[in-house]
């Protein structure tokens, strides 16, 4: 019985030249749409392209937003921001609704 000793080669999904003119790309202009061109260009999925960026340290995701433009901001934060100024720890305050809680920090900021 021969044992042969065979290893996968592994073919790069981007050369370095793509790497280079994808990261030159991005940095000109970081934005879903750059994205979707690169994908368009080079053949691959925006996935792939967004995984590629993330990897080389150059992705910006953009900001959540709620449906009105305004930044997400969570529960936790608000709670956080009332103990604050109270001086205190309530947590049951968490179980309260997000809008009373943005009510009750808009009057102590009021």
């Amino acid at each position: 019985m021969t044992k042969t000793n065979s290893q996968a080669v592994r073919v790069p999904n981007y050369t370095d030249a793509m790497v280079a003119r994808m990261i030159a790309t991005y940095e000109a202009n970081p934005s879903l749409d750059t994205v979707a061109q690169l994908s368009v260009d080079m053949g691959k999925n925006k996935r792939s392209i967004i995984a590629k960026l993330v990897r080389e340290g150059v992705y910006k995701a953009a900001p959540r937003v709620t449906k009105a433009g305004a930044p997400i901001v969570r529960k936790a934060d608000l709670v956080s921001q009332i103990e604050t100024h109270f001086g205190t720890t309530m947590t049951s305050l968490v179980k309260a609704s997000k809008s009373d809680l943005q009510r009750m920090v808009d009057a102590i900021n009021g």
